[in-house]
């Protein structure tokens, strides 16, 4: 499967889906005008992978400073397709990385965590 990058903006994350390595990463801010069609094919293609993944280790780093509501929601998503990943019999890691004085991005990591228990996370501090 073809890997995934999309470059940073001002107002999206860069997107870096090394699918041959097994390692995602989502980084930067995510305001995009519109969250849905921006995420859509980031989704979609995150799916089609994981439905090739059978007993793979995936990691996973988010390291975003700022994201809007209507970004919550597709990392919702994002995070559902590794949860039922993780369920399928593959073991998916996230690094979730927040600025260590911002309490909202450790608290909606802690968040994502306590939906999302069959998914190991761990918070770095930065």
């Amino acid at each position: 499967m073809e890997n995934l990058y999309i470059a940073a903006t001002p107002s999206s994350p860069e997107v870096n889906f090394d699918f041959a390595q097994h390692h995602l990463s989502v980084r930067g801010e995510s305001y995009p005008e519109n969250a849905a069609a921006f995420y859509g094919d980031i989704i979609k293609s995150l799916r089609d992978y994981l439905a090739l993944c059978t007993d793979t280790s995936i990691s996973m780093d988010i390291a975003l400073a700022y994201f809007n509501s209507s970004s919550t929601k597709m990392l919702f998503n994002i995070f559902e397709a590794l949860n039922d990943a993780q369920r399928a019999g593959n073991k998916i890691t996230v690094n979730w990385y927040h600025d260590e004085e911002d309490d909202t991005m450790l608290e909606f990591g802690q968040e994502l965590s306590d939906d999302f228990t069959d998914i190991t996370f761990i918070n770095h501090a930065v």
